[in-house]
Order: C-alpha cells, then sequence, then structure tokens
C-alpha cells in the first residue's frame, strides 16, 4: 500500500528506516506513546522490523523529496460490537517527528488516509482519542473537520508518577463519519 500527496509518500515500513524511526520515538512527546519509547538503536531496528509486519495498515510518513521517514500513521477496523462481523469504524494513531511539525505534514497525510480509509477500506466512521493538553492534535482534528464528541476525566493512564502511583489523563474524543467527509 502506498498512498502519494504532494510532497508525501506513505508507504509500508522497511528495517532500514530504524534511524528515523528513533528520531521520534526516543523521547515521545505524548504520554501514550511512553510504552513505545526507543532506548536504543537495537529497540529502534526491532520496532522497524516489527512494523512491517501490516503493510496495508501501518505506514511510514516519509517525505517524498528526501525520503526521509518523518512519522507514522496507521489504524485497524473495529465493529460495533465484538461480535460484530462488519468493522467500518477506525481509529487512527499518529506520530510526527517534532522536527517536522507546523509544516502541514500531519494533516496531509492524515487527510490522504482518511480518504483511504473511507475510500477503499469501507469506513463508516473514524474516531480519535487526544489528551486534553495535546492542543495541536486537537487542532488538527478539528482542521480535519472532526468533530469534539466528549471529554473523558482521568480516562486512561500512560504513565506513573515518582512514587509509582498512576497518573490518569483527561481524554478528548473527535469523530467524523464518512458523509461527513464527503461533504466537507
Amino acid at each position: 500500500m502506498r498512498i502519494e500527496t504532494d510532497r508525501l509518500l506513505l508507504r509500508p515500513f522497511a528495517e532500514t528506516d530504524a534511524a528515523d524511526i528513533f528520531e521520534y520515538l526516543h523521547t515521545p512527546e505524548v504520554n501514550c506513546f511512553a510504552c513505545m519509547r526507543l532506548e536504543t538503536m537495537e529497540d529502534a531496528r526491532k520496532d522497524a522490523a516489527e512494523k512491517t509486519g501490516d503493510p496495508d495498515l501501518y505506514l511510514a510518513i516519509t517525505v517524498k523529496e528526501t525520503g526521509k521517514v518523518i512519522g507514522e500513521i496507521f489504524a485497524h477496523p473495529e465493529g460495533t460490537d465484538p461480535e460484530s462481523e462488519v468493522k467500518d469504524t477506525w481509529s487512527p494513531c499518529w506520530m510526527l517527528n517534532p522536527a517536522y511539525q507546523g509544516k502541514g505534514y500531519m494533516y496531509e497525510a492524515a487527510s490522504a488516509y482518511y480518504d483511504y480509509l473511507f475510500g477503499s477500506m469501507g469506513a463508516r466512521r473514524i474516531y480519535l482519542y487526544t489528551e486534553d493538553y495535546n492542543l495541536s492534535c486537537q487542532k488538527l482534528s478539528e482542521k480535519l473537520g472532526m468533530r469534539k464528541e466528549g471529554l473523558f476525566k482521568e480516562f486512561v493512564s500512560f504513565i506513573n508518577d515518582s512514587e509509582g502511583r498512576p497518573i490518569y489523563e483527561n481524554t478528548y474524543q473527535y469523530a467524523i463519519l464518512k458523509k461527513e467527509w464527503e461533504s466537507r
């Protein structure tokens, strides 16, 4: 799977992407990616190898001009209940190297990925969660036409405080339906 935009190529990961992955996962900016933190280049090589396992939905965000991996985007289908055979709801996640933020890359990548999910993968609804302090993700979600559906107070914990107690985060949910995406 490859998705091309004006400046980007979203493509399957390759094991040679390890150094670029290490750049943005050595110190993830938001706590929800703390479990993905990479301590060493060896960890990055293992991570790159694992990311090659789902080439249709787990994509590297690369700058076309240079081939540099600047982030990633992925999603998996869900049904409306655990027994559902219809998997028409998707929840994407994305990360972008901080050095490339504020340049419109993530909007470009997410827009193309949403087009793919709605147009080729049968998505009826796309939703995502973001921390209440992650203002850039909230702005991006709104720019994508998503609506804020709710705030979950002390919803989840990704890290602990210095005494080992969970730090619970407030989390917004954003969503957009296919018909809303098409009428933007």
